[in-house]
């Protein structure tokens, strides 16, 4: 019998397979996954003298992961082996063939957050610019530009928001965010005059009465729907000749990336997201470092 079958029977990997695929009914994919992720483990734990399961403590189930993690495994591929495990452990408590589990308190690596796209400054210039006069909604268009990229508001913040929360007189807009949370976030003069253009010239003759008060409307006088708000900014974004992927929330992650860039601070780029903890503020100072790197590989002499 070789090492690695030995492993598989002491280990009840055969069993655990079959347990799998006919009772759980997990795919023949993953099925294969497991199996290799269970594989490893049993290498590892026979190379420390370690011969079946029972004998796996918590201590030496974390060393491995820790050691998942030095041979540079994807956190993506460390999480599903310790899905794995802890589906591994359940099925020999359940046949009796262990008395504990010691992947109870086994952590998953935090994936990490992938980056948000961003557009630069002069893209979201560019952006905001392309409504033309013509057209006879450019400045209702305009207005969801500029509240979008000037003031950071989410798709369902944009499409919610109603007149008597326009404090244009004090540069503020009032906000209702995430769990009925209400914030102030401040707006700049062009802000405030797009949306005072709006406010005078398209919004009077699109509103027939079923509004519900909504600062944003469409050519029937209803709310915006947050699908109409997207196909703005993408017919925008097309009209500027940006060719990455530009959504609502692109408006959003660059109003945050700009101040940062400019140097404003993190807490009070928090408050104006209105982000309830600020390790979700925290990716976009990710965002920035790169913007750093990219200045200092152009300028410096040694970049």
């Amino acid at each position: 019998m070789t090492r690695d079958s030995a492993g598989r029977t002491a280990f009840r990997l055969e069993q655990f397979e079959d347990y799998l695929s006919l009772e759980a009914g997990l795919s023949p994919r993953t099925v294969e996954s497991y199996r290799r992720d269970l594989l490893r483990l049993v290498h590892w734990a026979a190379e420390r003298g370690v011969a079946e399961p029972a004998a796996l403590s918590r201590t030496l189930l974390r060393k491995h992961v820790f050691a998942l993690k030095d041979i540079g495994l994807a956190t993506s591929s460390i999480r599903r082996a310790v899905s794995a495990f802890r589906t591994y452990f359940g099925f020999l408590i359940a046949e009796g063939h262990v008395a504990g589990d010691p992947s109870d308190r086994l952590e998953m690596p935090r994936q990490r957050r992938r980056l948000p796209d961003t557009l630069s400054v002069a893209e979201a210039l560019a952006l905001l610019s392309t409504p033309s006069a013509d057209e006879p909604l450019a400045w209702r268009d305009r207005a969801l530009l500029e509240l979008g990229y000037g003031a950071g508001l989410r798709v369902s913040e944009l499409c919610g928001l109603t007149v008597p929360n326009l404090l244009l007189s004090e540069g503020l807009v009032r906000v209702m965010g995430k769990g009925g949370k209400e914030r102030l976030v401040p707006i700049g003069r062009q802000v405030m005059g797009s949306v005072s253009v709006y406010l005078r010239q398209n919004r009077p003759t699109l509103d027939r009465g079923h509004s519900r008060d909504r600062v944003l409307l469409n050519a029937r006088g209803a709310p915006l729907s947050r699908v109409s708000a997207w196909t703005i900014v993408k017919k925008a974004a097309r009209a500027a000749g940006i060719r990455k992927r530009v959504t609502t929330h692109t408006l959003r992650h660059s109003f945050a990336t700009h101040l940062l860039e400019g140097g404003a601070d993190l807490r009070a780029v928090q408050e104006m997201l209105g982000h309830a903890d600020l390790s979700t503020t925290q990716i976009y100072t990710h965002v920035d470092r790169e913007y750093l790197r990219s200045i200092h590989r152009q300028f410096h002499p040694r970049g």
